[in-house]
């Protein structure tokens, strides 16, 4: 029923043109189903080299990666999943908690015989790609995280407190009635508010993505993923008395959003953290400033020569 569901979105916005895709992966790349700890993540894997996992957040999809996949490609290995519930992933009744979802990640890995990877991730991305590399410390050679806190780390409960963030709490099934056929309404929110220049997350990539959230159940699975935070909370201090990450961190943040304190917050969970603001941006770093987000990270990949 999924794999229909799925064909159908494609199909779709293959034969719509008014209804413009964010740019494709390079033919490097290919897309599999991978299943992985009681669920099946859509992946798209290219390249050869050291490897490199790419995690998304919440208004998007492991798409916004294209422009940092396409630089990554030519000396790495690039693996660059839809998150549980997520994009063209399986939705599960549960697992949400980010704890779980970073041991989907540890599956992935295992089935494409990966051992160890650096990692890259934005918003929800970065709360999944904590839960991994706290739990699997030895397998995250180098960690880039951008623009969004870690439930129950640092400055978590003044972060709260932020009437920006009222979407941590929105949710339930009435909540979805109501967002229901109107999702683009919903996102747009997202996509307005936290940019700098809310022009630069193109009308294209807002019709790709809304298709996205408006697929069965895809709504719900979102909520879910701020539903987990109390229990992702719970799980983070209990990461964190296990000891700091001990990895090279780079925190980024965009210079109208999270900026400086991106590396603030990371600097209660890990030892090592560079500091990274980007200028002119808010929230959505890869669709406001891409040539710049992308040269930061990869200067900071590059560390590993």
């Amino acid at each position: 029923m999924l794999r229909q569901m799925i064909g159908g979105v494609i199909m779709l916005l293959i034969a719509a043109p008014a209804v413009a895709q964010v740019q494709p992966f390079p033919t490097e790349f290919h897309d599999q189903e991978v299943a992985t700890n009681g669920t099946t993540l859509h992946v798209r894997v290219g390249g050869k080299g050291p490897a490199v996992v790419l995690l998304h957040g919440y208004g998007e999809t492991g798409d916004m990666w294209e422009p940092l996949a396409a630089d990554l490609v030519r000396d790495h290995l690039v693996i660059v999943p839809d998150l549980r519930g997520m994009g063209l992933s399986a939705r599960p009744a549960g697992g949400y908690d980010k704890k779980t979802q970073g041991q989907d990640i540890a599956g992935l890995l295992d089935a494409l015989e990966v051992e160890t990877t650096d990692l890259v991730t934005h918003d929800i991305g970065n709360m999944v790609g904590y839960a991994f590399a706290a739990e699997h410390r030895g397998r995250v050679s180098l960690f880039v995280l951008m623009d969004a806190p870690l439930p129950g780390i640092g400055p978590w409960e003044e972060i709260l407190k932020n009437p920006l963030l009222w979407h941590f709490r929105f949710g339930g099934p009435d909540m979805e009635r109501l967002v229901a056929g109107r999702e683009r309404i919903y996102l747009d929110r997202f996509w307005n508010e936290f940019s700098a220049t809310p022009a630069k997350f193109s009308e294209a990539s807002r019709q790709h993505y809304a298709a996205l959230y408006a697929m069965p159940g895809a709504m719900h699975a979102g909520f879910a993923q701020f539903a987990a935070f109390d229990q992702d909370a719970i799980d983070n201090k209990a990461f964190l008395s296990a000891g700091k990450l001990a990895m090279p961190v780079l925190a980024v943040g965009g210079a109208k959003s999270f900026g400086p304190t991106m590396a603030a917050v990371m600097r209660f969970a890990a030892t090592d953290v560079t500091e990274g603001v980007i200028t002119d941006t808010g929230h959505w770093l890869m669709e406001e400033q891409p040539e710049a987000t992308v040269s930061l990270i990869r200067g900071f990949l590059d560390r590993r020569g």
